[in-house]
């Protein structure tokens, strides 16, 4: 029979605390890369999807600025004809 010392208590305490300690931080862990991985995806999907917006902004702009401008000023109407302007 072994005789059961504080300090065996002890010594024994000390390690299924550090166990379930590693168990805890072990789940904390993983819950911490989820919620990163899951920001990290977020940022980029938001990034392609802004930079898809500026393309085709880019190109439209391109488009309008490739096409011809056309100015129709009509017939030439003079300007003041009333009768009571003195020329």
């Amino acid at each position: 029979m072994k005789i059961v010392t504080n300090r065996d208590l002890y010594e024994e305490i000390k390690e299924v605390s550090k166990k379930s300690e590693k168990q805890r931080h072990q789940v904390k862990s993983r819950w911490y890369y989820i919620f990163w991985g899951t920001c990290t995806v977020a940022v980029v999907a938001g990034q392609i999807f802004v930079g898809n917006g500026f393309r085709r902004m880019s190109e439209s702009l391109d488009n309008v600025l490739e096409s011809p401008i056309i100015l129709d000023i009509g017939p030439k109407i003079p300007m003041y004809d009333d009768p009571m302007i003195i020329r």
